[in-house]
């Protein structure tokens, strides 16, 4: 049976208030829970930028729920450094946690001045450092020299079973590549025939019987015009499709763009409704595809949206 997930959101909501929210949703019946992992917010509106391994410590001691990560290592943090902070939490959390690994953003990884390059050079980055990763993970002393480098690495404290290493992948070729070294795949909702190729690709590309995750982005309000009000306040900015999400640094270039984003194109991304049941349907269909579909209202309305899924979402999908 797929599971529902709740997206805690950095981007959006400072530490404190995330720590509230992903407690109320373990109590509104949500089964899991994953995070965002971003230096800079997408846009100036959404005001936020937590530091997300700090907060999953407390955010797994509060709750009983399993958590998952996603992260670019080789950029802003050396595969090293990612392993030992993976293998903490789950030595502490047993068979509560998940790692993604993607190629990253320049809103976050360009901070450090390095020249952020085009896609295949980012995934080839992405496979060093997952290999890297699961070597540390296996107990392995690590020296590796290429695009990352790392001299006699070993992590002295492990969990009892490794974490699973999944691959991000938003297009067909990338969840292809992923599903050579991944244990599992994180991708994004939307049109269930668009992430259908996606997760068809990955399959076929290695991953048949790993398990799939997929993030659905959502805005739900009491009324049409204020769910729409909301996706176009807090993520108009990330519609830009293309190259453009991966490649821009500040958060004032996506303000910019995201200022010409007409509705259909926002609805094209976002499942927008104030009907809980047409919601329910779509999420239902993703469902269809995936292990685990994690829910992302895009706007600041969380505990309403916590609430009024957990009483006419959630059971229905279960």
């Amino acid at each position: 049976m797929p599971r529902i997930g709740y997206h805690a959101s950095h981007e959006q909501f400072s530490p404190g208030d995330l720590l509230g929210l992903v407690r109320l949703a373990e109590e509104a019946g949500f089964a899991e829970a994953k995070s965002s992992d971003h230096f800079h917010p997408w846009s100036a509106r959404q005001g936020q930028s937590g530091f997300a391994w700090s907060w999953l410590g407390a955010a797994m001691q509060a709750t009983a729920l399993p958590f998952g990560l996603i992260t670019a290592p080789g950029w802003r943090y050396h595969p090293a450094l990612v392993a030992q902070g993976a293998a903490t939490l789950a030595e502490m959390f047993p068979g509560r946690f998940w790692l993604a690994l993607g190629s990253g953003e320049a809103i976050n990884e360009a901070i450090l001045g390095e020249y952020w390059p085009d896609k295949p050079e980012r995934n080839a980055r992405l496979r060093e450092c997952a290999a890297v990763i699961r070597a540390l993970f296996d107990g392995e002393t690590v020296t590796h020299r290429g695009r990352v480098t790392v001299v006699e690495a070993r992590l002295y404290t492990l969990p009892a079973d490794p974490v699973p290493l999944y691959g991000a992948a938003v297009s067909p070729e990338t969840a292809r590549e992923v599903a050579g070294w991944a244990d599992g795949l994180l991708t994004t909702g939307g049109r269930p025939e668009d992430v259908s190729r996606v997760v068809e690709a990955f399959r076929d590309g290695g991953g048949e019987g790993k398990p799939v995750h997929i993030q659905h982005s959502l805005s739900w309000a009491a009324e049409e015009s204020e769910a729409l009000a909301l996706a176009m306040d807090q993520w108009a900015p990330v519609v830009a499709g293309g190259e453009a999400n991966w490649d821009l640094r500040r958060p004032a270039d996506f303000d910019r763009i995201g200022g010409l984003v007409s509705e259909p194109a926002m609805r094209a991304c976002v499942a927008i409704s104030a009907d809980p049941g047409w919601h329910r349907d779509r999420i239902a269909a993703l469902c269809a595809l995936g292990d685990v579909v994690h829910l992302h209202c895009v706007g600041r309305n969380q505990r309403a949206f916590i609430e009024t899924f957990g009483e006419k979402v959630l059971p229905a999908l279960g």
